[in-house]
């Protein structure tokens, strides 16, 4: 897989549809392109203590960002008929189809691969496989962790070594 976008998602509270970030790399042939990072208005709008905690976002940094559509409306073309990578796909592939439904919106058809289980494979020596351990034993530096568009960047390192 030469081409792919990595895809990280943060939310504001439990439910997978209250994405409150998006985080997107672009590559193609091996380099990445582009990156692409977003707040978004979650639905629900409420944060919870415990994702704050993790990623730092607080309501007031998304009360006057856009909604998941106006979102959706920008990057839908640029993910037209690519594969969609994540670290712990599951959550993140989940929270895309929350949130969709959540806005009764068509649901995507890209294909979702997980580069935290395809390092579980290959790296079973490690003592876990979380993003900032996976990306240590690779040589990536992780410093904003649970910001979107670091995880996506470590992601895509992650990808590139991998899947590649």
């Amino acid at each position: 897989m030469n081409s792919f976008v990595a895809i990280d998602f943060e939310t504001a509270n439990r439910n997978l549809s209250s994405v409150c970030s998006i985080g997107l790399v672009f590559v193609e042939n091996r380099q990445i392109v582009d990156t692409y990072y977003r707040l978004i208005q979650p639905t629900p709008n409420f944060y919870s203590r415990f994702n704050t905690q993790i990623h730092g976002l607080t309501k007031a940094d998304t009360d006057i960002a856009p909604p998941f559509p106006q979102i959706w409306t920008e990057i839908r073309p640029n993910l037209a008929g690519k594969a969609l990578v994540a670290h712990n796909s599951l959550f993140d592939e989940n929270c895309l189809k929350a949130v969709l439904q959540s806005y009764h919106l068509p649901l995507h058809d890209n294909p979702f691969f997980c580069t935290c289980r395809q390092a579980r494979k290959m790296f079973p020596q490690l003592p876990n496989h979380k993003l900032n351990t996976v990306t240590r034993y690779l040589g990536f530096n992780l410093t904003h962790h649970h910001h979107a568009l670091a995880d996506a960047e470590a992601c895509a390192y992650i990808a590139l070594r991998i899947f590649c």
